[in-house]
């Protein structure tokens, strides 16, 4: 169980202060650290603490036993401290010194729920953009009644409990004098009317549920996990609030030629050795259709090549990215007769030698990096 701290020392006074500097004291730290406007994980502790030391040495009698017997003598009166028992809570503490009433506020305008839908999309659509329908249910305000919760034809009557105010006083008395409390209404949630006939569309809630086909535009660009914002497309507000928004998060499916890095979009192409040899023109796919590449002879494996603009649109912006080829070089796994020849013929011609004499090999490389020589 933890120690209680000394009463004087929570509120910062001396062991003399007057009872005007103990309620001075009080009146700073229960504004310091009142929940409302304290946000701090120890604040409502704090609070209490406070409480706690000022309800007991501005009470002539209790201060007295507390300063000869300490907490152990405030035990006689009662239970010890029970925190303002004739108080509602901290705002009524806090009113009371800083205010003099409280009071809940009628219903004001609320803005309505906000709804999420996800849309899967192919990578062509992704990359120009495409329209969708979505099918949505939302809360609407009741087509019959207006929102009003009353059957057409019938009215709101008056709150017989507070009488069209919306809220009931109350008056308290504390040890601090009279202070009067005010809530909200709990028959009419504080609006001051009462629906006494039901519209039987919505059973007087004034909302109801409907499925709507909403037209949504996708522009070019986007990317899988994009997110697109219908403003006013959520679900109704409450007194008079406006609708809520409706996000929409995209999903695109994986292509079978291209992938995508940013604004750029990468495939693989794969070409024969006499093609990277002798360099060649090839036929590319791109998104906008098929486009030629010009190899030039000597061409390595896995050299990229750049297709400028043919990438994917700026989403925020004029231009494109660039379409990226990765060749690949491939050996072929059959030949015939003739084939084989020629490869012979060639590779009597060129010898052992796989790169060019003044060029240093790959194992030759690994030996400088290691001090090796």
């Amino acid at each position: 169980m933890a120690v209680k701290r000394d009463y004087y020392e929570v509120l910062g006074v001396d062991r003399s202060a007057s009872e005007e500097e103990m309620k001075k004291a009080f009146r700073r730290l229960a504004f310091q650290y009142h929940p409302d406007h304290n946000r701090n994980h120890d604040a409502e502790e704090r609070f209490k603490e406070i409480n706690e030391a000022y309800e007991v040495l501005s009470d002539a009698e209790k201060r007295a036993a507390y300063d000869r017997f300490g907490h152990i003598g405030t035990q006689e009166f009662g239970r010890g401290f029970e925190g303002f028992g004739g108080f509602g809570g901290f705002g009524d503490i806090f009113e009371t010194f800083f205010g003099g009433t409280t009071s809940t506020r009628r219903h004001t305008a609320q803005r309505g729920a906000d709804l999420r839908h996800s849309v899967n999309i192919s990578f062509e659509e992704a990359i120009f953009g495409c329209e969708k329908e979505l099918e949505i249910s939302r809360t609407e305000l009741c087509a019959l009644c207006g929102s009003s919760g009353c059957e057409p034809g019938s009215q709101k009557a008056t709150c017989p409990v507070c009488n069209g105010q919306g809220e009931i006083r109350r008056i308290q008395q504390s040890i601090f004098g009279r202070f009067v409390n005010i809530a909200a209404c709990e028959r009419c949630q504080g609006e001051g009317f009462v629906v006494t006939t039901p519209c039987s569309h919505c059973r007087g809630t004034g909302r109801e549920r409907r499925a709507r086909t909403i037209a949504l535009k996708i522009p070019a660009g986007v990317d899988n996990g994009s997110q697109i914002r219908l403003s006013g497309e959520g679900d109704a507000g409450f007194h008079g609030g406006g609708p809520g928004n409706l996000y929409v998060s995209l999903s695109v499916r994986p292509h079978a030629l291209f992938r995508r890095e940013g604004e750029d979009i990468l495939c693989d192409i794969p070409i024969n050795f006499a093609q990277a040899a002798l360099g060649a023109e090839v036929e590319v796919p791109t998104v906008d259709g098929p486009a030629t590449l010009k190899v030039p002879a000597g061409t390595q494996p896995g050299k990229v090549f750049r297709l400028r603009g043919k990438g994917v649109p700026h989403l925020r912006g004029s231009g494109r990215g660039d379409h990226l080829v990765n060749v690949h070089v491939v050996t072929p796994q059959s030949i015939n007769e003739k084939q084989r020849k020629l490869f012979e013929e060639l590779g009597a011609t060129l010898g052992g030698t796989v790169l060019p004499s003044e060029e240093k090999s790959f194992f030759d490389k690994i030996k400088e990096a290691f001090g090796d020589g």
